[in-house]
């Protein structure tokens, strides 16, 4: 039986969001960030645990993959019991655990999923094979209601050079956008991160309105999951706004505008001695 079918709605007002990822130690990336930012957006989160690193702020030491059959497990467990109003993917490592997680969700019809297709941590080591981008291309993308790469990922997934200025993004997400399926509501949020100068430029595009989002640029080293927290606030915030272009709009908004006070209040915390992490709890915890 689907979740649809099992689950066709939840009496509480707060939403049940997953995530599908891996798990960082240090606590600033993967499924640990994951919750951390459903709980500060007012979410209650859950976790699937797609793959074990050990790894800090300087860099990942070490990746370890769980047997497929169990995350299949894990994911089955879960959906036959909880109702998921959002599901966020992070690091799923091969290409057998992408097909799995894809598999699963589409078995499952998951509502409101969020790709963030992690190949590469903030260190600069690999955390995806090569060889399972064709199967998140081919099998994880149809899944997907939104997508969140950075440009260096928008190019592997292309297939070409990562786009150098803003003009350039502008083609990139529209054939991001043709990977995804052209017969429903689907969207691609482009990160302009990796493009020099004082701001920073996001594109929100679902295959008819390209929505440029410019911020500001906070110059600090504490950027370490700063993909996995964005991704999983927009996850967050998309059941509370669901109803069309202006919701999903509004979502990733309001998911940009709390990075934004995470990554300036990132130097209240003192974690690691590399890339530190964001504050997601900046707008709970009285500063220091």
């Amino acid at each position: 039986m689907s979740q649809s079918a099992a689950h066709p709605s939840s009496s509480s007002s707060i939403p049940n969001v997953l995530t599908i990822a891996g798990v960082d130690p240090s606590g600033g990336a993967g499924v640990l960030a994951d919750l951390k930012a459903f709980s500060a957006l007012g979410a209650y989160g859950c976790g699937v645990i797609a793959a074990l690193t050990a790894q800090n702020t300087q860099g990942v030491a070490g990746v370890h993959v769980p047997p497929t059959d169990f995350l299949r497990l894990q994911i089955d467990t879960l959906f036959a019991d909880v109702a998921l109003h959002a599901t966020k993917i992070g690091m799923l490592g091969s290409a057998e655990v992408t097909a799995a997680v894809a598999e699963r969700l589409a078995h499952w019809q998951a509502r409101n999923v969020v790709l963030d297709p992690v190949m590469v941590a903030k260190s600069g080591d690999a955390l995806l094979a090569r060889n399972a981008i064709a199967a998140m291309r081919e099998a994880l993308f149809p899944q997907s209601f939104l997508i969140t790469p950075n440009l260096p990922e928008a190019g592997v997934l292309l297939e070409q050079r990562a786009p150098e200025t803003v003009k350039e993004m502008y083609r990139v997400a529209e054939r991001l956008r043709e990977l995804l399926p052209l017969s429903s509501e689907r969207w691609v949020m482009l990160k302009g991160g990796h493009l020099p100068g004082s701001e920073i430029t996001d594109l929100l595009f679902d295959g008819d309105r390209m929505i440029e989002l410019p911020s500001p640029r906070i110059e600090t080293r504490n950027t370490h999951g700063t993909g996995c927290s964005l991704s999983s606030a927009i996850a967050a915030l998309l059941p509370r706004h669901e109803g069309g272009f202006r919701g999903v709009e509004a979502a990733v908004r309001q998911a940009r505008q709390w990075l934004l006070g995470a990554i300036a209040r990132s130097g209240e915390l003192g974690v690691g001695s590399g890339h530190g992490p964001v504050h997601h709890f900046h707008a709970m915890w009285r500063a220091a």
